[in-house]
């Protein structure tokens, strides 16, 4: 009896001992591609004289994406976001103007005409890219990144009005929106560029 007794505890010892838990290998759901963070180094567009300007070319600097409009109360913002530009340009920021025409007809121009209202009214130096859509069907695909939180992943938003603001870190994210009446040189923004 003794011999059952101690084989029939060896045997409830060593099952015990073999189903304890052992590492388990990592399960991955192979039908799932992991989708990588996209990022403005993507994107490719034309500037107002119809050159190429390739987004990867700013890796490293923060870039400030913001729609403009001619004739629109909030164009003398031109103003502040050139000197802002000429302050910060040497120290890592980028301030890329997109004109559009989707708020009230303020940005009817011509790319030419747009380029001399630019030079002639605010000595604008920043780039200064191709008129674009930037909300409804015909949005621009830089437009889509910025406002789908799909594609950038930080958050879904509308562009307002003329002279929003979209602040992309040095990695290429998508790190803050700015409202169209707040000013570059409101302490958020100067802030957000010091940093």
């Amino acid at each position: 009896m003794k011999n059952v007794l101690l084989l029939a505890s060896c045997a409830l010892l060593l099952f015990s001992c073999k189903n304890q838990a052992q590492p388990q290998k990592s399960e991955t759901n192979m039908s799932t591609p992991l989708v990588a963070k996209e990022t403005i180094y993507q994107f490719k567009v034309e500037d107002l004289s119809g050159n190429s300007f390739d987004f990867a070319s700013l890796k490293g600097k923060k870039i400030m994406i913001v729609n403009t409009a001619s004739k629109c109360g909030l164009t003398p913002q031109y103003k502040d976001l050139e000197a802002v530009y000429k302050e910060y340009k040497d120290k890592g920021l980028v301030i890329v103007g997109f004109p559009a025409n989707n708020f009230a007809s303020q940005e009817p121009g011509t790319n030419e005409e747009i380029a001399t209202f630019c030079q002639m009214n605010y000595g604008v130096t920043f780039p200064m890219m191709d008129k674009v859509s930037v909300k409804g069907d015909d949005m621009a695909a830089i437009y889509q990144f910025l406002t789908q939180k799909a594609k950038n992943g930080l958050q879904d938003s509308s562009v307002e009005w003329n002279f929003q603001k979209y602040l992309v870190n040095e990695k290429g994210e998508l790190e803050k929106v700015i409202s169209p009446k707040t000013l570059v040189t409101d302490p958020e923004v100067l802030n957000w560029i010091k940093a």
